[in-house]
């Protein structure tokens, strides 16, 4: 026999999964202790556990899942094989007119035009604080992506436009921005990818309060500072409109002190997700309520309240971390909404959060 915890190592299927699937009479345990509730397995369950995950990743329908491991036992096996192949079939017609769908896409994004400022035309020549730019790149800098996939995020963005210089990063799974005052540029709005490395070694620079001088000729951008300079090639590719992904909807809003709640989050209950959402990788999620007070709980395995939002616990680590702040905001919306941290003292640095689909 096993316990709830050992099936779920076992299986692949997490513990709130199988509190799920024991309630919706799909697999039922072997025997429950009447008097504390737990759950035990029998041997014969273990297969029948890696099956149904499997079948989850798959993305069958539930309803299939049921007949499939209804009839998975008996001798007749026509209508297991009929319900997979009924399912493959709609794979096959999903990625199909995915293809369709795409291949309409690309034909449009070749025939828009860019109207963004070509870097190689436009050169930028601006003052910047070195104290706001060191905190507006230790701000966003966890946020910046590393997948060779998407080689355009894989850097921060610097976006000049008028006195303001403004820092984004993104991995699509969580975006943080952050701005610095600069002057001397009052030519229309230019933007930069500046690769991960030359940005922590602009970081570098940035040890006292003086100002530097960020340039941008051409594919290059330098950061000056008295004798010391960092330089290197722009990402040649363009960024997202961040501006067009910020635009949440508002949520409830809840002044959290930073201290308490990192430690609620590193010591209170985390679950792992089946879903492979975050490049392909299960995650240790936390699953946070926001009551109408503004109390903010991780909630406890079992409490799947649709109003929960659940967000990677490692992201939410170091998104509190990087708004370097006693105080923060977080701003809880639907559960498929961002979930957004705010400084108290400016509505121009922020982070969010990609939710995470729990598996019930």
């Amino acid at each position: 026999m096993r316990s709830i915890g050992e099936m779920a190592r076992d299986s692949g299927l997490s513990v709130s999964a199988l509190r799920f699937y024991d309630g919706a009479g799909v697999l039922v345990p072997a025997w429950v202790d009447p008097v504390s509730g737990y759950r035990w397995y029998g041997p014969e369950q273990l297969a029948e556990s890696r099956l149904l995950a499997r079948l989850r990743r798959a993305g069958m329908p539930f309803a299939d899942i049921r007949l499939v491991l209804a009839g998975w036992p008996g001798a007749d096996t026509d209508l297991v094989h009929k319900l997979l192949q009924a399912h493959l079939r709609r794979l096959e017609r999903g990625l199909s007119d995915a293809r369709d769908e795409f291949s309409t896409i690309r034909a449009l994004l070749a025939c828009r035009e860019n109207p963004m400022t070509s870097l190689r035309t436009t050169t930028v020549r601006s003052a910047v604080s070195a104290p706001e730019l060191a905190a507006a790149l230790d701000a966003v800098r966890f946020a910046a992506g590393a997948d060779p996939e998407l080689p355009m995020l894989d850097g921060v963005l610097f976006d000049i436009e008028g006195d303001q210089l403004r820092v984004v990063a993104t991995d699509r799974y969580r975006m943080a921005v952050a701005q610095a005052a600069a002057t001397g540029h009052d030519g229309p709005r230019v933007q930069a990818i500046v690769p991960s490395p030359l940005a922590d070694a602009m970081r570098a620079l940035l040890s006292d309060d003086a100002s530097v001088q960020l340039t941008v000729e051409g594919d290059r951008v330098a950061l000056e500072t008295g004798d010391r300079q960092a330089a290197g090639q722009c990402l040649d590719h363009d960024f997202p409109d961040y501006r067009r992904l910020v635009r949440v909807p508002a949520g409830r809003r809840a002044l959290v002190d930073v201290p308490a709640l990192r430690e609620m989050v590193e010591t209170g209950p985390v679950r792992a997700s089946e879903v492979r959402e975050q490049d392909g990788v299960p995650a240790d999620l936390s699953v946070l309520k926001v009551t109408a007070d503004g109390v903010v709980t991780v909630c406890e395995d079992g409490d799947d309240d649709q109003d929960h939002i659940a967000v990677n616990r490692e992201f939410l680590l170091q998104a509190l971390a990087a708004g370097a702040r006693d105080q923060l905001i977080l701003e809880v919306g639907a559960p498929t909404a961002p979930l957004a941290i705010r400084r108290t003292d400016t509505e121009d640095a922020f982070s969010l959060l990609m939710p995470v689909r729990l598996e019930n």
